[in-house]
């Protein structure tokens, strides 16, 4: 192969399809459209969200109403797998020690969920934990406030 013996690949380039042009082209009477209806004809598109002339879905439902958006909640999930990897035994797991430790970014209310064993002895004081939690701190010695 020389230098300059380039080509692109079989099947790269194409014809373009050239219609309307009569029926030697191969694209003539109709060029490729069918037969009569609105999509032949020129200009003939539809907006997005037609139905065909049924009122459309978008007009259909109401666009005022409640949103609960506002008022939502955000919870940070923190998993004892997390705990486990950045705490030593003895320490106690509060909302300032997670943040020192780049577990939590804002003040958002923390829950424990109990992914992960725990091997430590921990003191544990954060808003909110699973059942499983409560469970894996007093099997490993830990202490979780039990009146939450």
């Amino acid at each position: 192969m020389g230098d300059f013996d380039l080509h692109a690949p079989k099947g790269a380039n194409k014809r373009k399809r050239i219609v309307g042009r009569g029926q030697g082209s191969g694209m003539g009477t109709t060029a490729g459209k069918g037969n009569k209806g609105q999509q032949a004809r020129s200009g003939g598109k539809t907006y997005v969200g037609f139905e065909g002339g049924q009122m459309p879905l978008y007009r259909r439902l109401a666009h005022r109403g409640f949103s609960n958006y506002p008022f939502k909640k955000e919870i940070q999930i923190i998993n004892l797998r997390d705990i486990e990897n950045h705490y030593e035994n003895g320490e106690t797991v509060d909302e300032n020690s997670l943040r020192a430790k780049g577990l939590i970014k804002n003040s958002a209310p923390v829950k424990l969920l109990g992914n992960g064993e725990l091997s430590k002895k921990l003191t544990i004081k954060v808003g909110s934990w699973s059942a499983s939690v409560a469970e894996k701190v007093k099997k490993a010695g830990g202490s979780i406030p039990s009146d939450v």
